[in-house]
């Protein structure tokens, strides 16, 4: 007979069904998924990226493939967060988790949004995006400098008493002292990594694919970086992780797990299948089920290394 198996986790002070979660800029408000996936079958969602007003992205081309990944400049456009709450929010079935993501050019612009966006109930959690690497003002100046993003967080800390998250760059020499930075400042949890920025040319007409010039990014490509990079963050910080980057199945999800993160979040291959992240939900209890673990829980930060050394 075959145990019950505990999938429930809880991040950051948010409980959640299971450890699945889906990535910012990558399942829209959430309904666009509506008639492939009920949002009930995984553990939530972290919405697009907002701004306090309505924002348009980059003039197109703006997404480009690469092998085993994509780029991505798209600039955060987005609704805005009025629309956000007064017309997306409720169009979503109750016992949806929802973590919000809030993006800002300086620290003032960060708190008032995410201060407007955790006062609502609907919201779980607020994840603040401060590493976007294709926005020239903003997001990357706060992701790569542990003291900006210190002042950055705290003074988001100030205005949010709810879950706050702050999403970390990968485009940094050492992701530690960052991740260490968004501890001391009050963050309640931290997801990482973001795209890596990064360009592609196209030969033929000697010009970069994308009007930008400069993209984020993502895909399977990126998953061994992302692995890294929580397990460092994961011997630097006691806060909880979200690991996301090039996750594609169950296995990958239990990567990151055993590496250190509490939650995961599904993001390119929601392109590809927008079923995506139920069956990575559901591949993880079935290998739970397999290796006789009763709580997913047990798996975080399982990993067996040879040497208790290994940074």
């Amino acid at each position: 007979m075959i145990q019950a198996v505990d999938t429930s986790v809880e991040f950051a002070g948010i409980p959640l069904r299971n450890p699945v979660l889906t990535a910012s800029g990558t399942f829209g408000y959430g309904t666009e998924f509506a008639p492939f996936l009920d949002l009930r079958r995984i553990g939530g969602f972290v919405g697009k990226s907002l701004t306090l007003e309505p924002r348009f992205g980059n003039p197109p081309p703006r997404i480009a493939e690469t092998p085993s990944g994509m780029l991505n400049a798209i600039s955060i456009e987005n609704i805005g967060v009025d629309a956000f709450l007064n017309e997306a929010l409720p169009a979503l079935p109750d016992g949806v988790v929802v973590i919000a993501s809030c993006f800002g050019t300086d620290p003032e612009d960060y708190a008032r949004l995410a201060q407007r966006l955790s006062d609502s109930p609907r919201v779980a959690g607020v994840e603040i995006n401060a590493s976007c690497p294709h926005v020239k003002s903003g997001g990357i100046e706060f992701g790569q400098d542990p003291k900006l993003l210190g002042e950055l967080v705290g003074r988001v800390r100030e205005r949010v008493s709810g879950p706050l998250i702050v999403k970390l760059s990968p485009n940094v020499t050492r992701i530690a002292p960052m991740a260490e930075a968004c501890q001391e400042a009050g963050a309640d949890g931290v997801t990482l990594i973001n795209t890596i920025q990064s360009m592609e040319v196209d030969v033929e007409t000697r010009r970069p694919v994308l009007s930008n010039v400069l993209g984020g990014l993502s895909g399977p490509a990126i998953r061994p970086i992302a692995l890294r990079m929580v397990w460092q963050a994961s011997r630097a910080v006691d806060l909880p992780i979200c690991g996301v980057g090039g996750i594609t199945s169950a296995e990958d999800a239990i990567k990151f797990l055993l590496c250190g993160a509490t939650a995961v979040q599904v993001g390119t291959t929601n392109y590809i299948n927008p079923m995506a992240a139920g069956e990575i939900a559901d591949g993880i209890l079935q290998y739970a089920e397999r290796h006789g673990v009763s709580r997913v829980t047990d798996l975080i930060g399982a990993l067996e290394v040879n040497s208790p050394s290994a940074s």
